[in-house]
């Protein structure tokens, strides 16, 4: 679904979703700490610093759901969010910040890695990239264990207002070659700001569709 595609039923799907109850769960700094598997879950992975609290917030309306900060590597574990009691949102740890130290950067990798291969329930997790720089190796290197995995995930380029039109399409263009060879990439590649909140919409369209998808 790319976004000139997403029709307006997905879009009023999508709204009403998330204008719903948004709440916290729980936190969960090791794999004994996750909550019960329960309906449909999606998560949010992405470099540190690549916009994904902010995103999440735009997504949900709401200004202080996820926790942002202008300290890359600061979310330390994965948080558990209910959408409207349809949907379990998770803001997965920033990867790729050299200054935290190696010991927890181990850590938070291997919670990571646990997480994505025994739960069942996630349906799919949005990759978000940095659209000012593209796909790097330490993104390239999760895509990988993704698709070892077998767990679906979506490109979400986020910051997409730092980028003239000609720059995007470059980039997109890009980008879907990188991963048209990948079997558990989703082919369609979202371009979100969370600054201005282009493509949120779809983004959020594009989780209505999915939810469709599974029955839920």
């Amino acid at each position: 679904m790319s976004q000139p595609e997403a029709d307006a039923a997905l879009l009023e799907s999508g709204r009403l979703l998330f204008a719903g109850v948004a709440d916290f769960l729980s936190s969960a700094p090791t794999v004994a700490a996750l909550p019960p598997m329960k309906g449909v879950e999606i998560a949010f992975a992405g470099r540190s610093n690549v916009g994904k609290s902010s995103l999440v917030n735009a997504l949900t309306g709401r200004n202080t759901l996820a926790r942002t900060s202008h300290t890359p590597g600061r979310t330390q574990q994965l948080n558990f969010f209910d959408i409207g009691g349809r949907l379990t949102l998770v803001d997965m740890p920033g990867y790729g910040y050299a200054a935290v130290e190696r010991t927890k950067v181990e850590a938070w990798t291997d919670l990571i890695h646990d997480y994505l291969k025994g739960r069942a329930n996630l349906a799919r997790v949005f990759m978000l990239i940095d659209s000012r720089h593209g796909l790097k190796s330490i993104d390239t290197d999760v895509l990988d264990g993704l698709d070892k995995a077998a767990v679906s995930y979506q490109i979400v380029l986020t910051k997409g207002d730092a980028l003239k039109k000609a720059e995007i399409e470059a980039r997109i263009a890009g980008i879907r070659s990188a991963i048209a060879k990948r079997p558990a990439a989703y082919p369609e590649i979202l371009l979100t700001s969370s600054r201005d909140d282009r493509g949120v919409p779809e983004l959020r369209a594009s989780v209505a569709r999915l939810l469709s998808e599974r029955g839920a």
